[in-house]
């Protein structure tokens, strides 16, 4: 079950896991230094026969250092921890590098659909093609995705590849991702959208370009497809009908 949040499939993956192990290690370590204070101040000062009880005000300058420098060594680790995490979210969320190829996703009670260019590599033509609850895309390619919702807030969120973005109704948001290893990735919805959302599951099947190419010929527009088939003839004789025949086989 976890295998799907230690795979990273997304060339920003790692920038992600990295913060997260930031934040883990530096608020893990304060976690510790103070749960042992405490347990040993606990020990220290127990109560004893014999020993009178010490009331202090705490504004001995001896004690308030023990307040003084661990909350400006805190300080300091915040500084640590939110530089990173302005460029991390900077790097993903506010540059758009250039896309290589776009896809539209639409959210709806309950299943995600998707619209991607066909052979042409242009978008909202003959050969487009729709397909619902799975996206195929390319090996090592920038995607912009244009997200969108026709009722409800989801969320459209691929674990392994660290991405997660909200979808309202009346909106296009866009977005992009890098996929750098070949698989099949769930696809979730991460915002309680009605009583099927549970179902609302998904799958991303990244692959590589000789695979792609032949699922793109394989599922666009036929006309258009043996269009951009004919080209293709080989250099033995066979027509660009047969090259696509062979690859629907």
């Amino acid at each position: 079950m976890l295998e799907r949040y230690l795979t990273a499939a997304s060339t920003y993956a790692h920038w992600i896991d990295y913060q997260f192990l930031l934040i883990a290690v530096l608020v893990g370590f304060w976690l510790i230094a103070a749960e042992g204070m405490m347990f040993w101040l606990i020990f220290k000062f127990r109560a004893r026969d014999g020993r009178a009880t010490q009331y202090i005000t705490g504004e001995e300058p001896r004690l308030k250092r023990w307040i003084t420098i661990p909350h400006i060594l805190v300080i300091l680790c915040d500084i640590v921890i939110i530089v990173p995490a302005i460029l991390v979210w900077y790097n993903i969320k506010q540059v758009m590098p250039p896309a290589d190829e776009t896809v539209r996703v639409i959210g709806q009670q309950w299943a995600w659909s998707f619209q991607q260019a066909g052979p042409d590599g242009v978008m909202d033509t003959a050969d487009d093609i729709r397909t619902v609850g799975e996206l195929h895309v390319k090996i090592n390619t920038t995607y912009h995705f244009e997200l969108m919702s026709r009722d409800v807030v989801h969320s459209f969120a691929v674990p392994s590849f660290r991405l997660k973005q909200d979808a309202l109704p009346g909106r296009t948001i866009s977005g992009w991702f890098r996929p750098n290893r070949v698989g099949t990735y769930d696809i979730q919805c991460t915002q309680m959208c009605g009583i099927g959302h549970a179902l609302m599951a998904g799958r991303i099947i990244v692959e590589t370009p000789q695979d792609h190419a032949a699922w793109l010929l394989h599922n666009s527009n036929p006309a258009m497809a043996e269009q951009q088939a004919l080209p293709a003839t080989s250099s033995d004789g066979n027509d660009g009908v047969a090259t696509m025949a062979e690859v629907r086989r």
